[in-house]
């Protein structure tokens, strides 16, 4: 906290509240988890975890490939310097609009989920005259132990179960303007530790090795997701993988006879682990009070500015740690109250967790929310002031920001 409380002792000092994104942090960040992965590999930034364009444009520098959802991720990915042949375009469900967006970019390669997406994709593909590739992404049939938020292995939007693609292969074949290269299995986010990332990836392999020997297609490219985990809103390190390159290459290279220089291509997925240490929120303390003898604290910020999305269980349920920016902390009061400033009982991020003393004007600040932080909180809710968000390396500032949400007439293409 000794750089943020000097950042705001400065005449210029940030308003608050303000996500800082330490540059220097990604880099360190981007670097472990690339120690943790056997080589040859490639790295997908997950942009759905942050979409910051300094942030984009860092890991974009470093070597990260983009994976995009949404037609404004694709935009950012390419302001930021990604080359449109490396994005990966997934999702559950594609309008034809975005597709079509995509494909004029210059996007050659899909995760699709179903024969309808392969037709999809290759409609459109026609319509530009242009020959793009697929992954074809897999629901498997039990999920994988020790993820913090299932993603397979159960009724989802996510994948072609996999009995369907072995029992009806020639559906996942190739279409005119489509070609279909590998899969793509994301079995859980947040996975906790070594073991468990390598089970799962472990089951995903074994699930391809299954597919290859009943389509008879051997894939150029495997996706196999990530669900590299990490500190949200807590205080703490990201962990250490010390042994999981190493597991990696030998799991790969029996699957896989000559792996790496034969065989499909590998890739793997980050969003959580690249971004989540590298971002604070700091806001300051509104109110404090007592409510039935209880202590109430208020800040600046609440679920619309972090944790929107814990109750619909994308998040942890968050109950962050507050590490003061300004002052000395005193002994901790237990039982507190914190919540934000917005007209809800719902905007609450603890019942009864122990704090320092706290009064009105003080900093606080959450760490560990490069992730899953302002873009995924309910930021139109109420139509507060969005936080600034501030990029910083080597102890200096080097962007300052803010996210505004604006009303325009929808004329033309746009109505789609």
């Amino acid at each position: 906290m000794s750089e943020l409380a000097e950042l705001f002792n400065r005449p210029d000092a940030p308003q608050t509240p303000a996500y800082f994104y330490d540059l220097d942090e990604l880099t360190r960040s981007n670097a472990a988890l690339r120690a943790a992965l056997p080589r040859p590999t490639e790295l997908f930034y997950s942009l759905k975890a942050n979409p910051h364009p300094t942030v984009v444009a860092e890991l974009t520098a470093a070597g990260c490939r983009a994976e995009v959802c949404s037609p404004g991720e694709l935009r950012v990915a390419l302001a930021a310097g990604c080359d449109p042949a490396q994005v990966l375009y997934t999702g559950p469900g594609k309008r034809d609009i975005d597709l079509a967006e995509a494909v004029r970019a210059g996007v050659e390669l899909f995760s699709v989920d179903s024969p309808y997406g392969l037709d999809q994709l290759d409609r459109m593909a026609r319509e530009h005259d242009v020959e793009v590739r697929a992954l074809v992404r897999i629901n498997d049939d039990t999920p994988a132990p020790g993820q913090g938020l299932t993603m397979t292995g159960v009724a989802s939007q996510f994948g072609a179960d996999v009995r369907w693609v072995l029992d009806q292969p020639d559906l996942f074949g190739p279409r005119r303007n489509v070609c279909p290269v590998g899969f793509h299995l994301y079995m859980g986010s947040n996975v906790d530790g070594e073991d468990a990332l390598i089970a799962q990836f472990t089951q995903s392999v074994d699930t391809i090795r299954r597919l290859v020997a009943a389509t008879g297609r051997q894939p150029e490219l495997i996706d196999l997701g990530g669900g590299f985990g990490a500190p949200f809103a807590r205080a703490g390190a990201r962990p250490d993988l010390p042994k999981l390159a190493d597991r990696l290459a030998a799991l790969l290279a029996d699957a896989f006879p000559g792996w790496p220089e034969q065989g499909p291509a590998v890739a793997f997925e980050s969003g959580r682990y690249l971004v989540g240490t590298c971002g604070t929120l700091v806001t300051r303390v509104l109110e404090v009070k007592r409510s039935q003898g209880i202590p109430v604290v208020v800040l600046e910020s609440g679920i619309h500015h972090l944790g929107g999305m814990s109750g619909l269980r994308r998040l942890p349920p968050i109950v962050p740690d507050l590490l003061t920016v300004d002052a000395a902390a005193g002994p901790p009061i237990p039982g507190t109250i914190v919540t934000g400033p917005l007209c809800t009982p719902l905007d609450t991020w603890a019942r009864a967790t122990a704090l320092p003393p706290l009064v009105p004007g003080q900093l606080v600040a959450v760490p560990n929310v490069g992730a899953y932080g302002l873009y995924a909180s309910l930021v139109a809710f109420l139509a507060h002031p969005m936080p600034i968000e501030v990029t910083i390396a080597g102890g200096q500032v080097t962007s300052v920001t803010r996210l505004e949400l604006t009303r325009h007439t929808v004329t033309g293409s746009d109505r789609g």
